[in-house]
């Protein structure tokens, strides 16, 4: 009898696994595309795991945003060089990570950033570069060292008056990591949360393969330059594809250094790859700041993390335990 039993467990979960399938969901969320993808038995149940997901990403939304005003993001802004005010422990706990990021890269990294004034622009109009004293002041304001975390109390306090912080490097890369981490709490046993270009995969196919990525070729946005498989991480790129200024015949990219105002130079694709897309994305946006060179010495640096960066020239360059197989 028991043998019988075991026989027919193990058929269940072989038709089990056989008939999971790969859902996929397009929204807008946080003023970006979102790709929303899992595996699971049937449509009604995928739909009420993307509705998880969603939910999740909106309350990550409704934390972080500079643009409501009734978010505690919003509430620090308002109250630079005023008073401490008092947050959630995951929004200080994620303030404090920035920080780190921050003292990692030089400042390369900088949540302050939402304090620069956007005398840069990237829509066609500019022809001529800013006053050396323009550039000076946009970024008068921008400095993580006057981020004030007080632990004990849970409040954050920006020193500067008019001073501002944003999650806009690292804020999709953290919601993409909180669904993830919701969605395998309920059970779900694969998918991908695509934040715009930050990805964080787990499990694999029901095929049995690895998730695969395509790394776009930035000179060619109809082809993938590499496609790589993803075990149970994230995967961010930055780019300037489409935002940036040729000026006097020198290309300046959309990413701005928060240390000195000016455009990066010379990179026009980082990849980066993570086991958290909050750390990708964080890093991604760095390592184009800090150029070729210096990035990626960071990168070599950090354990489990690797890095693909394409140059002004289309050069490519990889960080030490990274194989890339071209894909055309």
């Amino acid at each position: 009898m028991n043998k019988y039993l075991i026989v027919g467990f193990a058929l269940l979960l072989s038709l089990n696994t056989f008939t999971q399938q790969i859902f996929k969901h397009t929204i807008k969320l946080m003023g970006s595309r979102f790709e929303i993808t899992v595996v699971a038995n049937d449509s009604i149940k995928a739909a009420e795991y993307t509705d998880i997901a969603i939910s999740e990403i909106n309350r990550i939304e409704n934390m972080i945003s500079s643009w409501d005003p009734n978010s505690q993001t919003s509430e620090i802004n308002k109250n630079s060089g005023i008073k401490p005010v008092k947050v959630d422990n995951e929004l200080l706990q994620l303030i404090e990570r920035a920080i780190v990021i921050s003292k990692l890269t030089d400042g390369a990294f900088d949540i302050s950033y939402a304090s620069m004034d956007r005398i840069w622009k990237f829509d066609g109009s500019m022809s001529s570069m800013p006053s050396d004293e323009e550039v000076k002041s946009s970024v008068a304001k921008v400095g993580y060292q006057n981020i004030i975390i007080d632990k004990e109390n849970s409040t954050v306090f920006l020193k500067l008056p008019g001073m501002k912080i944003g999650f806009g490097a690292i804020g999709k890369g953290y919601a993409a990591d909180m669904a993830k981490a919701l969605l395998i709490k309920k059970g779900v046993i694969a998918g991908i949360i695509n934040a715009s270009g930050d990805m964080n995969t787990w499990g694999k196919q029901p095929n049995g393969e690895y998730w695969k990525v395509g790394i776009t070729n930035p000179l060619n946005k109809s082809k993938v330059m590499a496609l790589l498989p993803i075990d149970e991480g994230a995967v961010v790129t930055s780019g300037d594809y489409e935002k940036h200024v040729t000026i006097n015949g020198k290309r300046y990219t959309h990413i701005i250094d928060p240390r000195t105002g000016f455009p990066s130079i010379g990179i026009i694709s980082v990849t980066v790859f993570a086991p958290k897309a909050e750390l990708a994305d964080a890093l991604a946006t760095s390592v184009f700041v800090m150029g070729t060179n210096v990035g990626l010495n960071l990168i070599n640096q950090l354990p489990n993390i690797e890095c693909i960066i394409i140059d002004e020239m289309g050069n490519i360059h990889k960080s030490s335990n990274i194989k890339i197989d071209k894909n055309g």
